[in-house]
């Protein structure tokens, strides 16, 4: 497909792709709302607590007024600084933003939106601070290398403190962290802000804010202001040795080298900027829109993205450029109530015109775009063409899933491949009518296509459809989905935990298959070493035949058998992960042996192995952060005690009375807890959990869960 080149809208300089995320409740949606008033696109405010939201779209976002899926929109930013230059137009930047939820049973949302974003705005709670979901999405975009800076919201809350919240980030995060502003006063005192690189204070007036109106810095604020501006201007002579010079020498820098020295470190991750403000009180949020602008990278400052050729195996990378093959990542797949199937993709190089076809690299097939649209969270423009740097969505696509790489079909490259997280907790699943058989299998069908980390399986015994996700809250939206949306009604089963099995000691085992009735015969003989592997390690199967004891064609058999017998576990029936399977010896008939006979071989052989091999079931531990009363906090530690929870760390929120238990906890003693914790501490503790590891499971809960699986 030769590029067909136009002239741009925006030039890619002028482009950026940001990802706002945070831990849950931080205030992301909030911020996001504001930034599509304040950038023209929606002309009234939607607020989360009124469930008007405009970027949560989902009807359980809205009820729930938590952010579920990852969407897209595309803004328009003129500087605020530079909105009264003549030719204000040229100063325009194009802004595509994904607000990710912050849920960890959704972080599969997050690490998808990392991956194709240049650059993010970390929201932080202005009285919590770091949570642990702020370090879970910081450690994400530190793993993709994703540029970023941070917002101190909620400053108008009961107990808001800036500067507890800087050290928390400082001290949980990242000491590049530097104050950008301080502001003047907290709750409801709270009135602006001090810029400290251009030492003015800031107002932000008008009924919803909108007006940023600049003044000298008050009395009150100067000699504050003053010791951080010398810290900012420090730090940024640390990453540049003109700066540093000019600064030792007494100098006055101008604003415009500070500037530009400040962008190359926060693009080499050197240094974060942090902001403050209230996104709901209107306060601050076009100042962060000025530094996505000033600070963070346009796709042509990030490095060219590579991949391999599927031709030559050789690697190959993709300058961000129009003349360049087309080269693009679907990132998101989600099913649209007027549209149908929706694609997001991120296009790295080359240009996407309607009518045009694509390869998908990963499954070798072709796809047709029949329409491009742009997205404004659920609302769609068309467009006749997507160029390089750009975000957009396309419907319709047959073969394509989250992950797969689109490419021009004269120049195929594969893009590294999202990896998600395994499920933790599965229950079973059955249509309430025969009328809703049909409708759930493509329900279920549907939503996987949409979410790689829910899964789909048939019971083996007992013919039970059984799904399987990141949560309980993950899997109750699900069902909630497949009703509201494809009217499928459901009845579920009680929530299982996803045990695995692992060996912990190793073995050299003979498996043979020999059958002889009348005509061929079938043979299969094989000699394997097994032995345990570093936890989360998975499976690693290694071909150490010598001397064609075992012909090269029957190998994979002997690999397929393994890993069939593995996901059926030895112990109760969980499958057998972090171990390794040697096949270093074996034998082979040159009329009856095939690939079923080495197929049965291996699986015998593996089985016996495995259960000389000392297997230990292993259980999913989460990490919890449990939030109480302090009057409460010997009950809460108490119950997390019997539960079998290992508690690390008790620190106190002193603004508040309130303590913060960080504890280990199996998934299998949570279910219900949150009923529990609400009348433990008269419905004022909070909790969140993510997984954490997995670990051997003691052994008197081992006798049970065999009993209970058996």
């Amino acid at each position: 497909m030769v590029a067909l080149l136009g002239m741009r809208d925006y030039p890619i300089e002028k482009i950026r792709n940001i990802g706002i995320i945070a831990h849950i409740d931080a205030g992301k949606t909030t911020i996001s709302e504001r930034i599509l008033f304040y950038t023209g696109v929606s002309h009234k405010i939607g607020e989360v607590h009124e469930g008007a939201a405009i970027m949560d779209w989902m009807e359980q976002e809205r009820e729930r007024g938590i952010t579920i899926t990852a969407a897209a929109t595309t803004v328009f930013w003129i500087p605020t600084y530079q909105i009264n230059q003549a030719d204000r137009k040229s100063f325009e930047h194009k802004i595509n933003i994904i607000d990710t939820p912050g849920h960890v049973d959704f972080t599969v949302e997050v690490e998808r939106s990392l991956r194709v974003l240049d650059g993010a705005v970390v929201v932080f709670d202005g009285v919590a601070g770091v949570e642990p979901q702020s370090e879970t999405v910081w450690r994400q975009a530190d793993k993709y290398k994703v540029p970023r800076i941070c917002f101190i919201n909620k400053l108008d809350r009961l107990g808001a403190s800036f500067e507890k919240s800087f050290q928390s980030i400082l001290t949980r995060l990242t000491p590049n962290a530097i104050r950008m502003q301080i502001p003047d006063g907290e709750e409801d005192k709270f009135t602006g802000v001090a810029d400290l690189l251009t030492m003015k204070f800031l107002r932000f007036e008008g009924k919803f804010g909108e007006s940023t109106v600049e003044a000298e810095v008050p009395k009150y604020l100067k000699e504050l202001s003053q010791k951080y501006r010398h810290e900012l201007v420090e730090k940024i002579a640390e990453n540049d040795d003109e700066v540093m010079e000019m600064f030792l020498e007494g100098k006055d820098i101008p604003l415009e080298i500070l500037k530009k020295s400040l962008r190359k470190s926060v693009l080499n991750y050197k240094i974060i900027p942090v902001y403050t403000g209230s996104a709901l009180k209107n306060k601050g949020v076009q100042l962060v829109l000025d530094a996505v602008i000033d600070f963070l990278p346009s796709p042509v400052e990030v490095l060219p993205v590579k991949g391999i050729n599927p031709e030559t195996g050789e690697t190959e990378e993709r300058q961000p450029k129009d003349e360049e093959p087309f080269t693009a990542l679907a990132f998101k797949v989600a099913t649209d109530p007027y549209v149908g199937q929706l694609t997001f993709f991120r296009v790295y190089s080359g240009v996407l015109k309607t009518g045009s076809y694509v390869l998908n690299v990963a499954k070798n097939e072709k796809e047709r775009i029949g329409r491009i649209l742009q997205m404004h969270a659920n609302e769609r423009h068309e467009m006749e063409k997507v160029d390089a740097g750009n975000i957009a969505a396309t419907v319709g696509l047959k073969f394509t899933k989250t992950g797969d790489t689109l490419a021009s079909p004269e120049s195929p490259i594969i893009l590294e491949q999202i990896v998600f997280p395994e499920p933790v907790i599965s229950l079973k699943i059955e249509p309430k009518t025969k009328a809703d058989q049909e409708k759930m299998s493509l329900a279920l069908k549907r939503l996987s296509d949409e979410d790689p980390t829910f899964r789909i399986r048939s019971d083996s015994e007992t013919g039970d459809t059984v799904i399987s996700g990141m949560g309980e809250l993950h899997l109750e939206i699900i069902v909630d989905r497949m009703k509201r949306e494809f009217g499928v009604g459901a009845n579920i089963g009680r929530p299982q935990v996803a045990y695995k099995e692992t060996i912990t000691g190793s073995t050299e085992v003979e498996g043979k298959y020999i059958r002889q009735s009348g005509g061929r015969g079938q043979y299969g003989h094989v000699w394997m070493r097994i032995e345990p592997l570093e936890r989360g390690k998975g499976f690693e199967f290694v071909n150490a035949i010598k001397g064609g004891a075992i012909p090269d064609e029957y190998i994979p058999a002997v690999e397929k058998g393994v890993m069939e017998a593995k996901d059926k576990g030895v112990l109760a029936g969980y499958p057998v992960t972090d171990f390794k399977a040697t096949l270093y010896d074996g034998t082979f008939h040159e009329v009856d042996s095939s690939e079923i006979a080495f197929k049965i071989a291996a699986s015998s052989a593996f089985q016996d192995g495995a259960k000389r091999s000392k297997p230990v079931v292993l259980e999913p531990i989460m990490k919890l952060e449990v939030i109480v009363p302090e009057k409460f906090m010997g009950e809460a530690t108490g119950d997390l005690s019997s539960r079998r929870g290992q508690i690390s760390n008790i620190n106190d929120r002193e603004t508040l009375n309130l303590k913060v238990i960080d504890a280990k906890v199996p998934l299998g003693e949570m279910f219900g807890y949150a009923t529990v914790l609400r009348s433990l501490t008269e419905g004022r503790g909070t909790f969140t959990m993510e997984f954490s590891n997995y670990e051997i499971v003691p052994q008197n809960v081992t006798a049970e869960i065999i009993a209970g699986k058996k």
